[in-house]
């Protein structure tokens, strides 16, 4: 990647992930007579809930994550900000919650960071969006709440993994399953990372980075890694797993999956299962494994464990289409690459031509 140059920044550069907080975050209220409403700016802060607020107890809560990207030119720019929100109103749809205008989304996102602005760092660094909705209705009772906030905060971002752009090693887990079919696999909701925890703890205690999660009804099929899409090179043939209501929509995936096939490559959606993963690491025809999500882009995967089976990727190094595609996303989200498909949103430009 060309270098970005420092703009003098005011604010320390993050070391990690989303644990430092920008000053300010976005509101806004939902009730069933009004709507959503007073949509407003303000100091960034706890949220004042119930103890009976429904989300604390049956879980009504959506969420997603985009990025925005600090350019050489000093433009910053979120990336596909209406994939996200678009996303954001499909988990919302899945667990009876009411959805926002995409419209309304992306202004949100434009005018917070418009406000915090001087919070952005500087290339490789990025601010990390959080668009939230949460029940609020105060009762004890299992129906939909007929009241919601939806906040958004945002966090000056490094790497998702301490080790950064490094191969991880996964553990392949057929005793947890992530999410099963007509689950909520598919929405973006915090009760799929709470059942991924205990997993995620017992691989990294065998030293371990992540799971890779297989279906729920075969233990078999692969369905996502930790908290990202994967895709597989066997031969000349890139896999992903087709999406399903037990896999998330990720719009890196999408992203990947459009930049490969503009280079011509062989790309399938189709199911792939931990049999040919191993088979293929046996034979010498798998090239590469690799992991893709908002967070981490492209992530790099060097090492597959399940059960009695070890298979070492690309002898644990990165591999050229893993380093390819990372360069390329990473080029077209700092603005030095051409956006032939509009994927890129002017946070400036897009706030002052706001109605």
């Amino acid at each position: 990647m060309a270098p970005v140059h420092d703009i003098g920044l005011q604010r320390p550069l993050p070391s990690g992930f989303g644990t430092v907080f920008t000053d300010h975050m976005f509101l806004a209220n939902y009730n069933r007579r009004l709507g959503w409403h007073d949509p407003r700016i303000v100091d960034r802060g706890p949220l004042p809930l119930d103890p009976a607020a429904t989300v604390l107890h049956y879980g009504q809560a959506v969420f997603d994550g985009l990025k925005a990207f600090l350019g050489h030119d000093d433009i910053l720019r979120t990336f596909r900000p209406e994939a996200h929100a678009e996303r954001l109103n499909r988990s919302a749809e899945r667990l009876c919650m009411p959805t926002l205008d995409k419209r309304f989304i992306c202004a949100s996102f434009d005018q917070l960071l418009e406000r915090d602005r001087d919070w952005a760092p500087p290339a490789p660094a990025a601010l990390y969006l959080r668009p939230t909705i949460v029940g609020t209705e105060p009762f004890l009772g299992v129906r939909s709440a007929n009241e919601f906030v939806y906040f958004l905060i945002m966090s000056s971002v490094g790497d998702y993994y301490p080790n950064g752009f490094s191969p991880l090693r996964l553990l392949a887990s057929d005793r947890f399953s992530r999410a099963a079919p007509g689950g909520l696999g598919s929405a973006k909701t915090p009760a799929n990372y709470a059942a991924s925890l205990l997993a995620a703890h017992q691989a990294q205690a065998e030293g371990f980075d992540q799971v890779l999660w297989l279906d729920a009804v075969h233990h078999r099929y692969l369905d996502e890694v930790g908290m990202m899409n994967i895709m597989v090179q066997i031969a000349d043939e890139i896999i992903t797993p087709p999406l399903s209501d037990t896999i998330l929509a990720g719009v890196t995936r999408d992203s990947c999956l459009a930049i490969m096939r503009d280079w011509g490559l062989k790309v399938s959606e189709r199911p792939i299962a931990i049999d040919e993963i191993i088979a293929a690491g046996n034979d010498g025809s798998l090239k590469e494994v690799w992991g893709t999500g908002t967070a981490a882009i492209v992530a790099p995967i060097g090492e597959i464990a399940f059960r009695d089976h070890r298979v070492t990727i690309g002898g644990g190094r990165i591999g050229p289409m893993t380093q390819r595609l990372y360069n390329a996303v990473r080029q077209l989200q700092y603005g030095l690459a051409p956006d032939a498909r509009g994927w890129l949103r002017d946070v400036r430009a897009a706030t002052a031509t706001a109605p």
